[in-house]
């Protein structure tokens, strides 16, 4: 007997997105969170391109523009003298394949509307329950708590961060490395004073590593503060430590900060776990894979992770797919997680800019077991890769796959009617993906491709026909 189909450690922004995935499918799941309430600072607060398609499918994207604002130009200063304009990254322009550019959110607003939308599907979230053990068998597994009687679950999801409890109780490593050896500082502040319309650097002066960042959170009236100090020095976050710090590296004096509201130390590393899957438990999230801030890869990573795993587990759990069909998460997950580890790390240590490997629009899932590319004369887009956005006999591509469904896309050729719950679109050979049949998962990428039905029902019933 399971109290829930599917219960998730952590409420995050990947236990919230699978949360929200999994109601809008009508698959019964849990929410379990140790802290009382959600994350109160903005640590990740860079949402990337491919990250605002998944928060479109899963109705929070005009919240989520509402709640924030395009990344502000940098300026640099030296001895309270403002030296010019410094691109960290270039602007990207949206484009009718990718509509969306990066957006700046700070996280703590990121998860009240991916909290709101859960409740409003009629999600829930436990607070105050900290999981220390986890046993499970073949039918199930049952979560134990510091307080309050266990749960029982067909599958236990861990999104409970980069110390996470559940990976630590299925004996999962992380393998990995300190990124930098120096130790950081972030806080969320108020300051006075301080023009809103640049990201503001103060780099350190030759032969030095300390410095300090402070960048307009969008749509808040907050900054957040990054600064880096010394290798032996210990981080203090108490709030006149951190005033302490913005009067000793810029011009402005330590009472122009009216207000810390959150603050935190870290060291940046770069560490991967050595499975995603362990029976009926699955890592996502920083509990996978934990990364530099820099390049802004985690946060919209683990979000990925959460639409990767949802359908899965809908299909399973719903009788339509095999339970092989799980082993295809950790396949296709951890390989991307690797690859946006390396390049955080590269941006990290100046060995690489930010670009177009980070908008994550380029990820794909060819060597995937579950693409299957039939075409004798495969197109520019292929099994596997992301579906991109545009328009078909004036139907939006994004508007058709908006949905738990799959899609089935009839280019410049025949299509027989496709069986219910999968949604047909009709129209002549594409600029953009050419002619053919392009199956497309629930997740946006594109999962089998055919110049004939030929073998579409064959997949359907192996991958998980709606």
């Amino acid at each position: 007997m399971s109290d829930t189909h599917v219960l998730i450690a952590g409420a995050g922004p990947t236990g919230l997105a699978l949360g929200i995935d999994l109601a809008r499918r009508g698959v019964p799941a849990l929410i379990v969170e140790r802290a009382d309430g959600l994350f109160p600072g903005s640590r990740g607060k860079g949402l990337q391109p491919r990250t605002m398609e998944v928060f479109d499918d899963l109705g929070v994207l005009d919240r989520i523009r509402a709640g924030g604002g395009r990344y502000p130009r940098q300026m640099l200063w030296r001895d309270g003298r403002q030296l010019g304009e410094h691109r960290l990254m270039e602007p990207v322009e949206p484009t009718e394949e990718a509509p969306y550019e990066g957006w700046m959110v700070p996280q703590w607003r990121t998860q009240r509307i991916l909290r709101d939308r859960l409740e409003e599907l009629g999600g829930k979230i436990a607070f105050g329950r900290e999981v220390t053990g986890v046993t499970q068998d073949e039918d199930g597994v049952t979560a134990h708590f510091a307080a309050g009687p266990p749960l029982r679950a067909r599958y236990l999801v861990a999104a409970d961060g980069g110390r996470s409890a559940v990976r630590r109780a299925v004996g999962t490593g992380m393998t990995g490395e300190a990124v930098d050896p120096l130790p950081m500082l972030v806080a969320d502040v108020r300051i006075g004073g301080l023009d809103r319309d640049w990201w503001h650097l103060f780099p350190p002066h030759e032969g030095e590593d300390e410095f300090l960042t402070l960048c307009p959170l969008a749509g808040t009236d907050d900054f957040q503060l990054v600064a880096r100090f010394t290798e032996a020095t210990r981080v203090d976050i108490s709030d006149d430590a951190v005033r302490r710090v913005v009067a000793a590296r810029t011009h402005l004096a330590a009472e122009d900060v009216t207000e810390v509201l959150w603050a935190s130390d870290f060291r940046p590393r770069a560490a991967l776990a050595d499975r995603f899957r362990v029976g009926r438990v699955f890592l996502a999230g920083d509990a996978a894979h934990v990364h530099s801030p820099a390049g802004g890869q985690g946060l919209n990573t683990s979000v990925q992770d959460a639409y990767n795993l949802g359908w899965k587990l809908d299909a399973v759990l719903s009788g339509g797919a095999g339970a092989s069909l799980l082993d295809s998460y950790e396949e296709e997950r951890r390989a991307v997680a690797a690859a946006m580890l390396g390049l955080s790390t590269r941006i990290h240590r100046g060995e690489a800019k930010r670009g177009g490997a980070t908008l994550q629009l380029d990820l794909e899932y060819r060597e995937s077991s579950l693409s299957a590319e039939t075409r004798a004369e495969p197109g520019p887009v292929r099994a596997g890769d992301r579906a991109p956005d545009g328009r078909v006999d004036g139907v939006r591509l994004f508007d058709a796959f908006r949905g738990p469904h799959w899609t089935l896309l009839a280019l410049g050729t025949d299509a027989p009617e496709p069986p219910a719950g999968v949604r047909l679109v009709r129209g002549p050979s594409h600029r953009t993906y050419g002619t053919g049949l392009f199956l497309v998962r629930p997740d946006g990428y594109v999962g089998w491709t055919g110049d004939t039905p030929d073998g579409l029902d064959a997949y359907l019933a192996r991958h998980g026909r709606p």
